[in-house]
């Protein structure tokens, strides 16, 4: 306790540091508080009603905090701010104009960030558009004028931006990602629901099988710890220079590999995907020809959330996202061109070719582990509902993961402000 009252004093006690903490709990705070401004229209009951008894819409609405269900001025979310990063990400691989621009450090990035925050708009426009779909094919909201559906369609995108906006402010003025921080504070937010959803089916689930499921929660928490902080060290030399008489280098240094380069992304990106045929399909199901309404019908029990297909292509897609979105973040030859340049090598490995080639085979084994253990994170919910009968486990492993990572990734962001400023380290054992 002595040490936790240690931390909070240091980051009082530093002007500019207590300031984005105050800055990133105010904006957290004003993002809650418009999940709970509800949008005009809609049946409060039975929205209420609908979500309750729809897995998908479920999964959803915990994403987003509750706002979706709560059809709130912000009830979109990220989603579509996701989705079209998604679509940036596989441009920018068939494109290498965008590539380009990437590489071109934090100018570059700004621009394509800036072809995200555009993309969102469109994107946002049709989420809204089939949301409205939707709930009016099932007597949540009735049939609008078309006046009253465009002020509908811009009060959700328009959330859609605010969020955005918030969780761009976050990331500048405040501590820590404020797109991570805005998905933590949803679901954080939704906890109490979940708990209570959990609560009211205790009578029917065996207390040993609680017991289990506790442990089994716990050793989740520890491996996603475990392996967010795993890496690979691998060891550098850097050859003696004689400069004005002076000799420099020959120290021994390590580079670490990240098992888990990718975070938190690739289970975000995965279920972006993996809900788009359920999602399309509700819409088409409620198309007059019949022939499209059965086939969109067939996709969605195919693709309900829990089955074995959904299970399996989401694995499949965080696996695959895993490796994608690592090989974007993190690129052998410019390590290796680096290397080179300072004088760095690895010992038994020649400098350049060689040494990108052996970065990368490293790299595609350590990720497999962190790429299976993402997937079996994804459809942990699946596992828990089948082996301990408990049904509001929607979205249990991914919230999880995402929850612990955002605070990890946090509390590293303070711990290096504080050590900037030659405070003693942060949360240290």
């Amino acid at each position: 306790m002595k040490k936790i009252a240690n931390i909070f004093r240091q980051i009082w006690t530093a002007k500019d540091l207590r300031k984005k903490v105050l800055f990133t709990a105010g904006m957290l705070f004003l993002y809650r508080f418009l999940g709970h401004i509800p949008a005009a229209g809609v049946d409060r009951n039975a929205l209420k009603m609908l979500f309750n008894s729809s897995q998908l819409l479920g999964l959803l609405d915990v994403f987003s905090g509750g706002t979706l269900a709560n059809f709130s001025l912000v009830a979109l979310g990220l989603g579509p701010y996701i989705n079209a990063s998604i679509i940036m990400q596989l441009l920018t691989v068939i494109f290498p104009k965008l590539e380009e621009l990437q590489k071109e450090g934090e100018y570059g990035r700004e621009i394509v960030n800036q072809y995200t925050r555009l993309l969102t708009v469109p994107i946002a426009i049709l989420q809204a558009f089939g949301m409205y779909f939707l709930l009016k094919s099932q007597g949540v909201i009735g049939l609008l004028s078309p006046l009253q559906l465009i002020a509908l369609l811009a009060t959700m995108t328009a959330g859609t931006i605010i969020t955005v906006w918030l969780g761009e402010l976050v990331t500048e003025y405040g501590v820590g990602n404020g797109i991570s921080l805005l998905i933590f504070a949803g679901i954080v937010g939704r906890l109490p629901v979940t708990f209570g959803q959990t609560a009211a089916t205790i009578e029917t689930i065996d207390p040993m099988n609680i017991l289990v499921f506790t442990v089994i929660g716990l050793l989740v928490v520890a491996g996603v710890v475990f392996m967010n902080e795993a890496s690979r060290n691998i060891v550098v030399q850097y050859a003696k220079r004689l400069r004005a008489g002076r000799i420099y280098g020959g120290e021994s240094t390590h580079l670490p590999l990240r098992v888990n380069q990718a975070g938190v992304i690739p289970i975000i990106f995965a279920v972006s995907l993996v809900l788009l045929p359920s999602m399309v399909g509700k819409f088409v199901e409620q198309i007059p020809n019949k022939a499209l309404a059965d086939a969109a019908t067939a996709v969605v029990s195919f693709m309900t959330p829990g089955g074995w297909p959904y299970n399996l292509i989401y694995f499949v897609l965080v696996v695959g996202f895993t490796y994608f979105y690592t090989a974007i973040v993190f690129n052998p030859e410019k390590i290796a061109d680096d290397l080179k340049k300072y004088g760095g090598f690895i010992p038994g490995v020649r400098p350049g070719e060689a040494t990108a080639n052996y970065l990368s085979g490293v790299l595609n084994r350590i990720t497999l582990a962190g790429a299976l253990f993402l997937g079996a994170i994804a459809i942990l919910p699946a596992i828990g509902q089948s082996v301990f009968k408990i049904p509001s486990l929607s979205i249990g492993g991914t919230g999880l993961l995402i929850v612990v990572s955002v605070v990890l990734e946090t509390t590293k962001s303070l711990q290096s402000q504080l050590l900037v400023r030659n405070y003693e380290g942060f949360l240290k054992i």
